[in-house]
């Protein structure tokens, strides 16, 4: 995650345990109570060699991310040849999590640890919006699907229905089916065209 580092190189063994320690942490208790002592205290290691290989507790989550130790399977969306019920099944997979105990706090946590640190924010766009999930599924639907044309602006599209999932993790509104119908037909146009 970071550049060339000065220093003692870095133990693969203790990076794994520093991020496995984060990873639990983060779902058991969330971000609030996450710290570096915590950290250090579960991992078995000084907090001073998390800070020498991480600056924040946000980096840490953010190469928790990069390294799928939080959520990875609930973050694939699934290509079975049809775009809209792939991410009805996606959204409803967010939407078993927001009911779950950790997975809600695991999705809020990771929210606010993206309002601190940029890194984060752009690592958590990447990993539910960018080519390898929702943008890259609606791109591979381009021409297959009624309103995705070559000339759709599909991440943004993905975007967009990132940030309806966003909004109502903030306001805890629900994920139920009807609101994961809304928020498709807004996306993709109404189901009757498909």
């Amino acid at each position: 995650m970071a550049g060339s580092r000065s220093g003692p190189v870095r133990s693969e063994v203790a990076r794994r345990s520093i991020l496995a320690a984060a990873a639990q942490i983060l779902t058991e208790r969330g971000y609030a109570h996450l710290t570096m002592e915590g950290i250090a205290a579960r991992a078995g290691v000084g907090k001073q060699t998390i800070y020498r290989w991480w600056p924040s507790k946000g980096d840490v989550v953010a190469e928790c991310l990069l390294e799928g130790m939080l959520l990875p399977e609930r973050l694939t969306v699934p290509d079975t040849g049809d775009v809209r019920r792939d991410l009805a099944t996606w959204m409803g997979s967010i939407a078993d999590i927001l009911d779950g105990d950790p997975g809600e706090g695991i999705l809020r946590s990771l929210i606010a640890a993206a309002t601190q640190n940029a890194d984060v924010g752009g690592r958590l766009r990447d990993s539910l919006a960018g080519a390898d999930s929702i943008a890259g599924r609606l791109q591979s639907a381009v021409g297959t699907a009624p309103h995705l044309t070559p000339a759709t602006p599909v991440t943004e599209l993905a975007e967009a229905l990132v940030g309806a999932i966003i909004l109502r993790v903030l306001s805890r509104a629900p994920l139920d089916g009807a609101a994961i119908r809304d928020i498709l037909a807004a996306v993709l146009g109404p189901e009757d065209a498909a």
